[in-house]
């Protein structure tokens, strides 16, 4: 079993989604959005900071996905964005979570199947996937789709025979040796 925290960074908004993965399964545990609008910036990223280290010490994720930075036509836009995802990165590594980063397109494609996909597309699927009774709000919808993505990226586990023999299985001559 693990629980994944999807995390989408943002200088106004930061999203954060936890869910739980049991085989094919996919469990609802939480979602929600810190909000950052009335403060000076480096208290914003205090606070994405302290929020998400509540988040991390509630629901002990055992995984973090979070979204990469992607480009921006204003310079000023991706450097606030950066460091709000840095912000969230240290965290994620100060609670000793693995974090694996994933593109917009690369969960669009994993949760619509579609790399171009709308925000309102992500939020049905979201809400579809998790069996969800209303939709969640978009930056929490985000950050659950990067949890799903990160679900479904997972490899499948290794069979027996390749347990036992490391995940090398070596062949002669027609043989498994």
């Amino acid at each position: 079993m693990a629980v994944i925290l999807g995390i989408d960074p943002g200088s106004r908004f930061t999203g954060y989604g936890v869910i739980q993965s049991e085989k094919s399964q996919l469990i609802y545990r939480a979602s929600g959005c810190i909000k950052l609008i009335e403060a000076a910036f480096s208290e914003r990223l205090k606070k994405i900071f302290s929020n998400l280290q509540t988040v991390l010490a509630q629901y002990i994720p055992t995984e973090v996905a979070i979204e990469q930075v992607f480009f921006h036509l204003n310079p000023n836009v991706a450097l606030k964005l950066g460091q709000a995802r840095g912000a969230a990165i240290v965290a994620a590594a100060m609670a000793d979570v693995s974090i694996t980063e994933y593109s917009a397109r690369q969960v669009k494609q994993s949760v619509v199947g579609y790399g171009a996909a709308s925000k309102q597309q992500v939020q049905h699927m979201v809400r579809i996937l998790l069996n969800l009774s209303s939709t969640p709000q978009i930056d929490a919808a985000d950050a659950l789709a990067l949890a799903i993505c990160h679900a479904q990226s997972k490899p499948a586990p290794a069979s027996p025979l390749a347990q036992k023999t490391g995940g090398l299985l070596r062949f002669r001559r027609g043989r498994l040796r």
